[in-house]
């Protein structure tokens, strides 16, 4: 078990001002993983007040941005080199299978790269002839005091893809973890000091709703950054919003995923079931509606709940597991009842549905789920569901389709299966959506990735994800 006693604020280990603590426990089990103390708004202000301080006082604002790589780079290895006993932890903090977990942590090396690249060749400074006459400087320099503020379901991933881009740019940052995973983002700590960044610059919290929005509130921060449910971003961008601090957010997901009648079937189904019910169904960008050719709906649900009805559900700490619990018996509740909807709307259960997996009695599980002859207008076609539940919607031809796509109050990810490239990029040319994947294709971490509508403002990633981190200043010569 690990016992935090002490918040990390500064670059040190400071005693808590209060004496609440959050116990971590298994979503498998129940097992007791570890805990580490709730910030107060006390905590709180110790942690603005260290990064206010070390951005207007300290040197890492000031430094060369190549300097500010340097530490970067070192903790990059650091962090890779314990990435192992990183994701054993995150696994039994919030279920992800252990196969899944050390695949995140795999994929934040090359991350972590493109920002280093980005940063780079960013164009810190220019100097130009300006249009009239003389000469015009453009800087872009940091932008303040950052809160970062992190969901459970990717831990790391969520917390690096804020910290990178801050810290590249020059800002110091407080990051606001989720009790459900409070203690994995600790060992990032202890990582960055090893790397040698300065001190004041990183402050690191676990904290409930109340005390999070103290921080968001607080006069000390200049820019939320923030990724989590559209319901929690709305109301930080009105907290935000009243005393008009920069903020950017990664929101939720309805992605759909469009399948042509050209594929083929089996082979489609088994590719696309990762994309779908990736991380026990709890990934923002999961592709939960899978639109298909109304002659071929029958044939690909077939061949689809032959392959959701494979998936081993288990322990996450078991290798061969492709699906854990979900993070709490809350979700597992809130998962449950939209499997209820799907079935009093009249969509037909293919695969999975109510009840424990088979075998199982004990801990968040929900059986991989998926309906058939699904209506878009439907809640579970709606609504974002964050677990193992995925919808199949006929479709009668490509303009029916992409207007399928599109009706959705998200516009985050999605997907167009087709052996047929240039009808594929022409389909994704007008899905209303951020990122498009033509065959389950893996992101590029030098893209901007971000969301439309609903799913968010501003884009993370490569020289895109740093820009939402500076201010731009021009100086007229």
């Amino acid at each position: 078990m690990l016992h935090i006693t002490h918040h990390f604020i500064g670059g040190h280990r400071v005693a808590p001002q209060g004496s609440d603590l959050f116990e971590v426990r298994s979503p498998f089990d129940g097992a007791l993983v570890g805990t580490v103390p709730a910030a107060t708004p006390a905590d709180i202000d110790l942690a603005v007040s260290a990064a206010r301080q070390a951005f207007d006082t300290g040197p890492w604002p000031r430094l060369l941005p190549s300097e500010r790589q340097t530490v970067l780079q070192k903790f990059s290895a650091l962090h890779a080199a314990n990435a192992n006993e990183i994701a054993t932890l995150i696994s039994r903090e919030n279920g992800t299978p252990i196969s899944g977990a050390l695949m995140l942590q795999q994929g934040i090396v090359p991350q972590n790269q493109a920002y280093l690249d980005a940063a780079a060749s960013f164009p810190w400074e220019e100097r130009r002839p300006a249009f009239i006459k003389g000469e015009t400087i453009w800087r872009r320099e940091p932008l303040g005091v950052v809160a970062a503020i992190i969901p459970w379901n990717a831990p790391q991933q969520s917390a690096l893809v804020k910290l990178f881009p801050a810290l590249l740019a020059g800002c110091s940052v407080v990051l606001k973890l989720a009790p459900e995973t409070g203690l994995d983002g600790h060992l990032l700590g202890e990582l960055f000091n090893e790397a040698g960044l300065p001190e004041g610059v990183l402050s690191i919290l676990t904290a409930e709703r109340e005390t999070s929005e103290y921080l968001v509130r607080h006069p000390g921060v200049d820019k939320i950054a923030f990724t989590g449910s559209t319901g929690a971003g709305k109301r930080i961008a009105s907290l935000a919003g009243e005393s008009l601090k920069r903020v950017s957010l990664e929101l939720g997901g309805k992605s759909a995923a469009i399948i042509l009648p050209d594929v083929d079937i089996a082979a489609t189904a088994a590719a696309i079931q990762h994309s779908a019910y990736m991380n026990n169904g709890q990934a923002c960008i999961a592709h939960t509606r899978v639109l298909v050719p109304a002659t071929m709906h029958d044939r690909f649900v077939d061949a689809l709940a032959k392959v959701v009805n494979a998936i081993k559900v288990g322990d996450p700490s078991d290798p061969a597991t492709m699906q854990g619990p979900l993070v709490a018996k809350r979700q597992q509740e809130r998962v449950w009842g939209f499997i209820e909807s799907g079935i009093a709307e009249g969509a037909r259960l293919a695969a999975g549905g109510l009840g424990m997996p088979e075998g199982l009695t004990e801990g968040a599980f929900v059986s991989p789920t998926l309906f058939a002859n699904v209506n878009n207008s439907m809640r579970i076609a709606q609504e974002e569901i964050f677990g193992p539940v995925v919808c199949v919607i006929p479709y009668q031809d490509l303009d029916d389709a992409i207007s399928i796509a599109n009706d959705s109050p998200y516009g985050l990810s999605g997907g167009v299966w087709t052996h047929d490239e240039s009808k594929a990029i022409e389909i994704a040319r007008q899905m209303r959506t951020g990122t498009v994947s033509i065959n389950g294709q893996w992101p590029d971490f030098r893209a901007p990735f971000g969301g439309y509508k609903q799913s968010g403002i501003g884009r993370e990633f490569g020289s895109e994800g740093i820009a939402m981190y500076v201010e731009h200043k021009v100086i007229n010569l």
